[in-house]
């Protein structure tokens, strides 16, 4: 009877003993993957095949865990191991642990219980704006409060992070939305071709959303020479698929045959779209497909990209130079009776070219060159010794700036190089004998937003053709060039432009007064013409839109021009100042950016800024820029 007692009341303490000491495990963990779930919507994922798991940066994402009792959150606890790539590493944000926090912040990775149900509980968990993208392993690690620990993890669940353009702090954001639908959703275009007078289309399927697309476009990105730590930088990401998409140096997607003979594969006329292509490049492990030309290139690449969650659109420009020299001109040789020599003209103007604008700010170049980048992934050239092309800033491009990366002086040299003729003297000296300046460069077209007709994009790679904004570009690219001397050098180099900005900046509502000083060092008049632009810009250097622009003589003042509706959060703007010395020819150029400081808050009406004023004096050029007391009462 002792022996009875003593066994019933250790049973009956045992029983008693509280729930929350016994090991914690994890029975389950559910991604909440469906296609018309909460995850996949919210981050606009839907539209892809499948029922993974597919997620974009920078957003919080939910999943539930069913655990073998009730969480406390007083003794246990709980933490989410993210894993890439074949060697993750946390130095190298490969290897993500994500810890449970109170309340969520941004800009980190956290997790945080948003609902519990018994023993199942739901975390909104919370990634990084610039988090490598690919697939991910999910590990769920439970820490009882006696020391326990058990680690859970499906094989079958991984998670697949993109690029998002739907988030401010991704550096491919991109705020209208009508353009988000049609550069990242859209799975259906447009590509042009023909010649400028008779410019033809053709749809093209781009499908990144149907069935093996995800799987083949990730496989593209792992079979490039980029390491899994550099895929959460969207510059690194496009320049590697440039050169995956073609098949020189590594064996990439599309083998290029421009011969006319196309046996033993597929005439690049006869795609229609990538789908077939990329799901044949992943079935056969990497080999080359054959064949495309720069349309198939391009069709491919704008795939890839927005499969990837990065803005993309194909571009086409007719009348295309192909610069074989650097020289940011295309040549042409004769002989002293005006015979080509073929063994130098290896310069040449296509018909057209197709290749891709895809959308990122540029925080590796200086202000103001975010937005459009060109990329072109048909083997023309070598860049760094891989045959690949850009990003190069399309406002780089269009200004003349061919210092800056990457390849702008090739795609400068597609649209807006001068044709020159050269002459073999008797000497055998070569003499410029005419220059066509006009001759590359037109109707450069692509797909407009929300509809099949077709926008013409020229305006944003170049000036006005012939105008003197046009060609201070042109001369600015050469001196880059291996021919700075091909145009007429000035006379002197006596004149400067810089501007000041007065103290600590402009506040919003308050005037904000910029000085041009154009300094003439030498004992001659010097007359200019300066061309004024004012644009909004994002803190990320992309710019929004020109609010003002002006072509003036130094001695006359500007009119007024507004820039209310189109200040942007930082109220950021970017000055572009660019003219010539006439006596000299001297080419003058200059950009600035300033943003406008918000007031300190106070109970008080705020005045909003409205409009801009720019008074010019002779060499000193004060830009005070106005602004109204429309107010509102807080």
């Amino acid at each position: 009877m002792i022996i009875a007692l003593t066994f019933s009341m250790s049973l009956s303490l045992s029983l008693s003993l509280s729930l929350s000491e016994l090991m914690l495990s994890v029975h389950s963990v559910d991604l909440l993957s469906s296609k018309t779930g909460q995850n996949r919507m919210e981050h606009h994922t839907d539209c892809y095949h499948g029922n993974a798991l597919i997620i974009r940066r920078g957003q919080t994402f939910q999943i539930e865990l069913d655990l073998s009792r009730p969480f406390n959150s007083n003794t246990d606890k709980l933490h989410l191991d993210l894993r890439t790539g074949p060697l993750p590493m946390v130095s190298k944000n490969t290897h993500v642990i994500i810890q449970l926090v109170e309340e969520l912040e941004d800009d980190r990775w956290e997790a945080k219980i948003v609902e519990r149900n018994g023993n199942r509980i739901k975390l909104s968990v919370n990634s990084h704006a610039k988090a490598v993208i690919g697939k991910y392993k999910l590990t769920v690690t439970v820490e009882s409060p006696k020391g326990g620990s058990a680690t859970t993890r499906d094989p079958r669940k991984d998670i697949v992070m993109l690029f998002n353009p739907w988030c401010e702090d991704d550096t491919v954001y991109m705020d209208d939305e009508e353009e988000k639908k049609e550069y990242v959703l859209n799975d259906t275009g447009r590509l042009y071709y023909g010649t400028e007078k008779q410019i033809g289309d053709r749809t093209w399927n781009y499908g990144q959303f149907l069935e093996g697309m995800l799987e083949a476009c990730l496989y593209v990105l792992e079979k490039s020479e980029i390491p899994p730590p550099g895929r959460g930088d969207p510059v690194n990401v496009v320049r590697v698929i440039s050169a995956m998409i073609n098949s020189q140096d590594d064996n990439g997607v599309l083998a290029g045959n421009w011969s006319g003979n196309y046996v033993g594969g597929v005439s690049p006329t006869a795609w229609n779209g990538s789908v077939e292509i990329l799901r044949k490049y992943h079935k056969e492990g990497g080999l080359p497909v054959k064949y495309g030309q720069c349309w198939v290139f391009s069709g491919v690449t704008t795939t890839v990209l927005r499969c990837l969650g990065i803005p993309c659109r194909s571009v086409t420009n007719f009348q295309s130079a192909h610069d074989t020299d650097v020289s940011l001109t295309t040549d042409m040789y004769f002989d002293e009776k005006m015979e080509p020599f073929d063994e130098l003209n290896t310069d040449s103007v296509w018909n057209f070219h197709v290749w891709n604008d895809c959308w990122m700010a540029r925080p590796d170049l200086p202000p103001g060159n975010g937005g459009w980048q060109a990329l072109d992934a048909t083997p023309q050239e070598t860049s760094q010794g891989t045959f690949r092309c850009g990003p190069a800033s399309v406002t780089a491009i269009r200004t003349g700036q061919v210092y800056l990366k990457y390849d702008t002086p090739f795609i400068f040299a597609e649209v807006n190089s001068d044709k020159i003729y050269w002459q073999r003297n008797l000497d055998g000296i070569f003499t410029q004998i005419q220059c066509e300046k006009k001759a590359v460069g037109h109707c450069i077209s692509t797909k407009a937003v929300g509809s099949d007709k077709r926008d013409d994009i020229t305006h944003l790679y170049k000036h006005t053709e012939g105008s003197e904004e046009e060609r201070i570009a042109v001369e600015t690219a050469s001196r880059y060039g291996t021919k700075p001397d091909v145009y007429s050098t000035s006379m002197a180099e006596d004149v400067s432009l810089e501007v000041k900005l007065e103290g600590e900046g402009p506040r919003m509502g308050a005037d904000a007064q910029l000085t041009i000083v154009i300094t003439n060092f030498s004992s001659q008049t010097r007359k200019t013409t300066l061309h004024i632009q004012v644009a909004v810009m994002y803190y990320t250097g992309v710019l929004k839109g020109t609010v003002k622009k002006d072509k003036m003589p130094v001695a006359l003042k500007p009119n007024e021009g507004y820039y209310q509706d189109q200040l942007v959060d930082q109220a950021a703007l970017m000055l572009t100042l660019s003219g010539r010395v006439s006596e000299t020819q001297q080419v003058l150029a200059t950009q600035t950016s300033f943003r406008l400081r918000t007031p300190d808050l106070s109970i008080e009406d705020v005045p909003i800024p409205s409009f801009v004023n720019s008074m010019v004096n002779k060499s000193r050029l004060k830009l005070n820029f106005k602004q109204c007391r429309d107010t509102f009462v807080l």
